[in-house]
């Protein structure tokens, strides 16, 4: 089972949450994305046994980080129901997509043959998939977005690209 939790930090305070997450929960950063979108920071929970574990886990540990200066403003949580490939590979970007709900299946693996996509995840919560794309630069995922927007059954989405995450000496 995999979950993606999304958080939404108040305004300076990502790095405080970067650095528990890190440091404080042990995630691995590998599956933590800073983001440029509807979501500051996108967290990837792979191989979990059950939802009861994600909750005790995750979840509730990660809500309540920096819950005195309401470092965390809000959440997502997006249960993969249909799992794409596992991330290899850092992604440029993610794309977030809501599509006709007859067309769930058939949108994802068209997703998965453009070999720019490295993986496509239907999930439940606020968007129906979370697709992962690679690109060397802004110039090469503008046409990629394009090609990805024109798949029949997409009724909408929300690009936002991947910084990297530097850990800071201070940490």
């Amino acid at each position: 089972m995999k979950v993606y939790m999304g958080l939404k930090c108040k305004p300076g305070s990502y790095n405080e949450v970067l650095k528990k997450l890190l440091l404080g929960l042990h995630i691995d950063q590998q599956n933590l994305h800073l983001l440029f979108g509807p979501v500051d920071i996108l967290v990837q929970f792979p191989d979990l046994k059950n939802i009861q574990e994600f909750t005790e886990k995750w979840f509730n540990p990660i809500r309540r980080i920096g819950e005195d200066e309401d470092w965390i403003t809000n959440t997502i949580s997006l249960i993969v129901i249909s799992e794409g490939p596992k991330l290899v590979e850092t992604p440029y970007a993610f794309i977030f997509l809501n599509t006709k709900p007859k067309s769930l299946e058939t949108v994802q693996k068209k997703l998965l043959t453009i070999p720019e996509v490295l993986s496509a995840d239907v999930v439940l919560g606020p968007f129906d998939i979370i697709c992962s794309v690679k690109a060397a630069d802004r110039d090469e995922l503008e046409p990629l977005v394009s090609v990805i927007q024109q798949i029949t059954g997409i009724e909408s989405s929300i690009t936002s690209i991947a910084s990297p995450i530097r850990v800071m000496p201070d940490w």
